[in-house]
């Protein structure tokens, strides 16, 4: 059996970025959602459309058949499901039955924990990252990677599909964080050289909004260079993904690789290049595509 509107109730932790607009592809498909995020004031549009507020991660839990978390850092992890300081977190109200699905970018590790825990208590838990940053959250075509039972997969998965387009089971538990890892090792090198190369057509003289229409349609196109390359040559370094978030990211996947006895070099080059723009004035909460301002000096 699946998730169903107006049968399931949603409960969203962590509306955000991204948060927010996957929480609307929720509520367009007809799902109910229950909403926490630590700033309310930030969400007031989101509860104006008919999202629930609720006052805490436990709150939501012990109102929803599905709870989904989209928060920062593995610490926040840990908290929303585990609780602090003597409250209770996700975990002590949620209903047996309830599927957890945490799309944060976290530890292998923390989501093998969780699942765990979850298990214990009659829940599910699928640790689910995704891919696509705010573009791929406003237009709902999300990469999806997800480890966990395929039970509790397949109850969630029209959830999934309202949110993304490239959607899968990898294993077990923890297997949707270590490919969401092999994901980020990717972007880290690629982002490097499309910065770099956007760079090299400036200083060529070269007209680099053409050589963007050229090259993208060829092998060099994909996202880092379509899209976060040309807003890099507009000059445009919002953050679709914050360069504090992407460095966390890197350093789980550095942490990662060395367990596994892999010496990933590309991947420790741009986590010291992007260390290297968060020392920057205001240079940790900037887009990832300000690593192009290293390089344009």
């Amino acid at each position: 059996m699946t998730v169903t509107p107006g049968s399931h109730a949603i409960g969203f932790v962590g509306l955000g970025i991204m948060g927010k607009s996957m929480a609307r592809h929720l509520m367009a498909a007809g799902f109910t959602v229950n909403a926490y995020t630590r700033t309310k004031a930030k969400i007031e549009d989101l509860l104006s459309e008919g999202a629930q507020w609720k006052e805490s991660p436990a709150a939501v839990a012990a109102e929803s058949d599905v709870v989904i978390t989209m928060v920062g850092y593995p610490h926040d992890v840990e908290e929303v499901y585990f609780g602090k300081d003597g409250d209770g977190g996700i975990l002590s109200t949620a209903k047996p039955g309830t599927v957890l699905v945490d799309m944060t970018t976290s530890s292998p590790s923390l989501a093998q924990r969780i699942a765990e825990a979850a298990e214990a208590k009659g829940l599910k838990a699928l640790d689910a990252p995704v891919s696509g940053g705010d573009v791929g959250a406003k237009n709902g075509t999300l990469a999806i990677m997800v480890g966990g039972d395929q039970g509790a997969f397949d109850h969630v998965l029209p959830l999934f599909e309202a949110m993304g387009k490239s959607i899968a089971l990898l294993g077990p538990a923890g297997a949707g964080q270590h490919t969401k890892m092999v994901n980020q090792t990717v972007i880290a090198g690629t982002i490097m050289g499309v910065a770099e190369a956007l760079v090299y057509a400036k200083k060529a003289g070269l007209d680099s909004k053409k050589v963007l229409e050229v090259i993208g349609g060829g092998a060099a196109g994909g996202f880092q260079l379509n899209v976060l390359g040309a807003r890099m040559v507009d000059g445009d370094f919002d953050p679709g993904f914050f360069v504090h978030h992407f460095i966390k990211d890197l350093g789980i996947a550095e942490s990662e690789a060395e367990s596994l006895g892999l010496d990933a070099r590309a991947l420790k080059l741009a986590k010291s290049q992007f260390e290297r723009l968060a020392q920057e004035p205001n240079g940790k909460e900037l887009g990832t595509q300000g690593i192009f301002t290293l390089y344009d000096k």
